[in-house]
């Protein structure tokens, strides 16, 4: 019996992923849930484990190669013995490297699933209605919502204009992009005898400056994970309309709060950080204004029935937002247990695939490192990210008797999408924020 390994979904609107370690080579056994590749995408770096125990056969994917999710990358034969290594026959079966994509997007019609079918089968397959699919229609198949709701936004019906990149010719995020920095979506022409428009020749794209490589400069290739990671800021700026509000906080209550309760924290076998607090506190204003925990869908807004939040978590040269789900739910202990083991499996690659995706709100606090403040991208497809500064004394005068205190502070700074967020829920989001931290009890 045989077992294909496909290339997990780390996260909702990751697309593909990138092979960075094979840990078995072909014959070595390997037992259920062992970690068996390494994989990088723009929102994790992790193991990932075998689906079953077994003999792996087959590997069709290469280290450094970037794959669509669902994509076959590896085969286990449960009846091999070790040692044994299969020759794939490529007539046959299509792999990885050969540009078959093994799934088609969840929004796909019933219709696209039969084509789906004649995917797996092998290039060439007719579908159950008698037909090849045309070239068109297996870019549509292969479009992500992500990339569809990009098209309709810059108001881009037919896919088929843009020639894609992906596997199979699938339209990817920064095949759409590059066509909207160019222009062509707003490309027009002249009308023919048959009421069609001729397009207008392509605007030239800029090109970007030069650099002059001088004899004591050392030139890198960028990973996997960090082009993936610029890939996906540059996406979500070209998505949302960032607007940005920073608001300084009192923590003179929380700091007290955590002195009191950081031992009896220690001795259940948790360690009490700020984040906890904040973490608590941005729960309960999400509740209060239920627009920042939507996303924009077209012309509609989803609110969020949960309220899952992101962390982000630093990596040697890298960044993960693991998420913690149903804040709300959870009390300051709660949180602080749930944030540590997150975070610590996060450094160890021990994160499972569900434990990326589904966030509604993001918190990046990077106050460890001393900044005063940051201004930090909306991690698509999320409306709204606050950022943390570190707690510091400063001086600070008080609104009502003009007393010149020094204080515990810390400076938030939220970025938000103003195609669904106003300035003044912004601002009144962060207020009660603000008013939740500084009246701790």
């Amino acid at each position: 019996m045989r077992t294909e390994v496909v290339m997990p979904q780390m996260g909702e609107s990751v697309t593909e992923g990138t092979v960075t370690k094979w840990l078995k080579e072909p014959g070595e056994y390997v037992e259920r849930d062992e970690p068996l590749f390494e994989i990088t995408t723009d929102k994790v770096d992790a193991e990932v484990p075998s689906p079953k125990a077994g003999v792996l056969v087959e590997r069709l994917v290469d280290v450094g190669q970037t794959v669509a999710i669902d994509t076959v990358v590896a085969v286990l034969d449960q009846e091999a013995k070790e040692g044994e290594v299969a020759v794939s026959d490529d007539s046959e079966r299509p792999t990885a490297s050969a540009g078959v994509a093994t799934t088609v997007s969840s929004t796909a019609t019933e219709g696209a699933g039969s084509r789906s079918s004649a995917l797996r089968a092998g290039a060439g397959t007719a579908s159950s209605n008698g037909r090849f699919p045309s070239r068109e229609e297996l870019r549509r198949t292969r479009s992500t919502p992500l990339v569809r709701r990009i098209a309709a936004e810059h108001g881009i019906a037919d896919l088929s204009r843009i020639s894609g990149s992906g596997l199979s010719g699938r339209v990817t995020k920064d095949d759409i992009l590059s066509f909207i920095e160019d222009g062509k979506h707003l490309e027009t022409g002249p009308v023919n005898g048959r009421g069609q428009r001729h397009p207008a020749p392509a605007a030239r794209a800029p090109e970007p400056p030069k650099i002059d490589v001088g004899d004591r400069d050392r030139v890198e290739p960028m990973g996997p994970q960090r082009m993936a990671i610029a890939k996906h800021m540059i996406q979500s700026r070209a998505t949302s309309a960032h607007a940005h509000t920073i608001h300084e906080i009192d923590f003179a209550r929380v700091v007290e709060a955590r002195q009191r309760m950081k031992d009896d924290f220690a001795k259940r076998g948790v360690k009490l950080t700020y984040t906890a607090f904040m973490i608590k506190a941005l729960a309960d204003a999400l509740q209060a204004y239920p627009v920042v925990n939507a996303s924009v869908d077209g012309d509609q807004l989803v609110y969020r029935g949960d309220i899952n939040i992101g962390v982000a978590v630093a990596l040697d040269g890298s960044l993960i937002v693991p998420v913690l789900e149903n804040a709300d739910e959870l009390g300051v202990l709660g949180i602080a247990r749930r944030v540590g083991d997150l975070a610590e499996r996060a450094r160890n690659k021990r994160l499972n695939p569900s434990e990326v995706s589904g966030g509604t709100f993001t918190l990046s606090n990077h106050g460890i490192f001393g900044p005063e403040f940051g201004v930090p991208i909306i991690n698509q497809p999320q409306t709204a990210i606050v950022s943390t500064g570190a707690i510091k004394k400063r001086v600070v005068v008080d609104q009502k008797t003009d007393a010149i205190m020094v204080r515990p502070t810390a400076i938030f700074c939220m970025s938000f999408d103003h195609r669904s967020i106003d300035g003044a829920t912004a601002d009144q989001f962060l207020a009660h924020l603000r008013n939740t931290i500084e009246n701790w009890e």
